[in-house]
């Protein structure tokens, strides 16, 4: 029998985030909304997603906007699609 060492684990540092995503449940959204929301930003991580899956399903896409912390456009239903921080498109209805 052979053993293999294991890589030892690497835990990522704020400034390796691109972006958090949080999916809301019931007893979260205040504190996604708000708190967590307002600590990411502190942080620095640049992308703060928010997924409510309550129908119709939909993402608010925040992104840092300097000393005022996150910004967004809106939450959007049906579809999903960005280029920041990469390339991505996600059928929001078919997360349920």
């Amino acid at each position: 029998m052979t053993i293999q060492p294991v890589a030892p684990l690497h835990l990522l540092t704020v400034a390796e985030y691109l972006v958090i995503v949080e999916v809301l449940s019931p007893g979260s959204k205040r504190t996604d909304h708000v708190l967590k929301r307002s600590e990411y930003a502190d942080a620095g991580i640049p992308h703060y997603w928010i997924i409510d899956i309550d129908p119709p399903v939909s993402l608010l896409a925040c992104h840092l906007a300097g000393e005022f912390g996150y910004a967004d456009d809106g939450a959007v239903t049906g579809a999903f699609t960005t280029a920041e921080p990469f390339p991505v498109e996600i059928d929001l209805d078919a997360l349920l």
